[in-house]
């Protein structure tokens, strides 16, 4: 498909389509690339209420994975709810196996914005093992301060930035911040830091905001967009999404 390369997002089914994989897939068709999807839960929810979660089984991820691998060219991949971290692995090294320059952006949704918890954070060798496994293997993780100071509960905020940037870049989301809101920050494997400071004013709390964020990262990237414009890039789009209406649910357009 010319000038619209596959983008594959593998996150969870949300039927209000504010988040998961209809909210990637509305990111990815219009920032002008082909959104492809693969289903982890089958979530019970709407835009205030969540209800449950069902997750679907490991061995038909990895076959929605191959079928879709096996007949598209993908470089980018968007990933957000799993169950746990050895299933994220599991998941991880089939799309290295299937292209093994692939850039996985992985959005770490611990905990739904109606306040259900996803992921069961543990300090336990294991779980910090699996952990660490996943960061080696993708290209950014774009986590908000409410999810970045549950993944390492052992560590500060600012030694788990530390631990992070030695594996991967990492894209701190502002919205949860109380000095200023949405100021996010990108620290760079390379060492670089940036600050990507808000620019519209007019915006309103969505559901799946952090959602469109790292799909608009990662369909940008997949433009040939280097790192940092492709975060600059998403934020404006994400803002343009905050600010299209005063609803819980936002409207998707460039």
């Amino acid at each position: 498909m010319k000038n619209h390369p596959y983008v594959l997002t593998i996150a969870g089914f949300d039927p209000s389509g504010g988040a998961g994989i209809t909210a990637d897939v509305k990111t990815f068709e219009a920032l002008k690339v082909y959104g492809l999807s693969v289903c982890t839960a089958n979530t019970i929810q709407n835009d205030i209420d969540f209800k449950a979660c069902f997750w679907i089984d490991i061995d038909v991820i990895k076959k929605q994975i191959e079928v879709l691998c096996n007949r598209f060219k993908i470089t980018h991949v968007k990933i957000g709810i799993v169950q746990h971290w050895k299933i994220l692995n599991e998941i991880i090294d089939i799309l290295i196996e299937k292209n093994k320059e692939i850039k996985i952006i992985l959005d770490p949704i611990i905990r739904s914005s109606t306040h259900f918890s996803f992921q069961e954070i543990s300090p336990k060798p294991e779980s910090v093992h699996q952990l660490d496994k996943v960061l080696d293997k993708i290209y950014l993780l774009t986590p908000n301060y409410q999810e970045i100071e549950k993944l390492y509960v052992d560590k500060s905020i600012q030694e788990t930035i530390d631990h992070i940037k030695k594996k991967t870049n990492i894209l701190l989301k502002g919205g949860h911040r109380t000095d200023v809101i949405g100021k996010d920050e990108l620290f760079m494997k390379n060492g670089s830091h940036f600050t990507l400071n808000p620019k519209r004013q007019n915006i309103y709390e969505k559901h799946g905001s952090g959602c469109v964020l790292s799909s608009a990262i990662t369909a940008n990237l997949a433009l040939g967009f280097p790192l940092l414009k492709s975060c600059y890039r998403a934020k404006k789009y994400t803002e343009n999404f905050l600010g299209s209406n005063k609803s819980l649910l936002g409207y998707h357009s460039m």
